[in-house]
């Protein structure tokens, strides 16, 4: 059985931590973007919610109504969600945001709970499509540790009601680590206690520590940089 309203009604009580309280990373991109956070324009990010995260959201409020797609590449992201579990949904906007109302997308971005190879949540890694575009990526120092914990917890919570879920996160990691390998590239996770690690490329996702000071050369995926 899948999640249903009532878990996701779960999920957002349990994740309502800022991703940082030090800093406004929608502050740090919008002036790239038009004035508008990249995560907070349907352009650059759509969100993606469970047919029964629908089913709540749209009993909590009228922030959010069903994505009818006008560009090619939202017709193409909506044609990829027929006959699944999930839809494409969009808000009024940055400026009339919600944050109890907030998807769980809008919660998490731009991270994903990442799992190791042995199956085993070790914590969150960032979705690579958006390098370049989203601060934070480029700035993980400034992710505060109650995020993770937060984060981490809620979707635990989830994948202990829908096994669809986790199976697609435990294979959207593997799909990151032959990415990164292919690119040669070592990418960053957040600890889910704490810390940071880097994955090796071609290392069958060995994890290795981290030191803060060696991230702050992703800085250079950043435009500010």
């Amino acid at each position: 059985m899948g999640a249903t309203p009532r878990h996701y009604a779960e999920i957002y009580s349990q994740f309502q931590a800022p991703i940082s309280k030090r800093v406004d990373c929608g502050s740090k991109c919008a002036p790239h973007n038009g004035g508008v956070p990249f995560c907070c324009d349907i352009e650059n990010a759509i969100p993606i919610v469970d047919k029964a995260e629908w089913a709540l959201l749209k009993s909590r409020s009228d922030l959010w109504k069903r994505l009818r797609p006008t560009t090619p590449s939202q017709h193409r992201e909506v044609k990829t969600l027929e006959d699944s579990e999930s839809c494409a949904i969009k808000c009024k906007g940055a400026a009339f945001c919600e944050r109890d109302n907030r998807s769980l997308a809008c919660r998490s971005f731009p991270y994903f709970p990442y799992f190791d190879p042995q199956g085993d949540l070790v914590g969150l890694a960032h979705y690579w499509a958006f390098e370049g575009q989203c601060w934070v990526i480029s700035n993980p120092t400034v992710v505060d540790q109650q995020f993770v914990t937060e984060m981490v917890a809620s979707h635990e919570y989830m994948f202990r009601h829908d096994a669809k879920w986790l199976a697609t996160y435990r294979e959207f990691s593997a799909s990151m680590r032959r990415v990164f390998s292919r690119r040669r590239k070592k990418f960053a996770v957040l600890g889910r206690d704490g810390g940071y690690f880097w994955v090796l490329p071609h290392s069958g996702g060995r994890m290795v520590p981290a030191m803060a000071e060696d991230l702050h050369k992703l800085r250079k995926q950043y435009p500010e940089a």
